[in-house]
């Protein structure tokens, strides 16, 4: 066993613990937004009309959206 390859093994472990760490600082999408995205589904889910995200609910999708936007997520 030589010592470069012990090392080098070591650098790639902490090479890979570290990223999940720097990735965990993102929010997931289902833990964000959620007041706005409980009212665009409720809104969807008891509109009256055909095609509820192209008239009453857009402003409520709208505003998930900008939310989402907010953190990063594009949708």
């Amino acid at each position: 066993m030589s010592l470069p390859a012990f090392t080098s093994i070591s650098t790639a472990l902490n090479s890979s613990t570290s990223s999940p760490a720097e990735s965990s600082s993102k929010p997931k999408p289902c833990c964000v937004c959620k007041t706005e995205k409980a009212a665009r589904d409720d809104c969807m889910l008891f509109s009256k009309s055909d095609d509820a995200a192209q008239q009453e609910c857009r402003p409520l999708v709208e505003q998930y959206k900008s939310c989402m936007a907010g953190f990063g997520f594009k949708i």
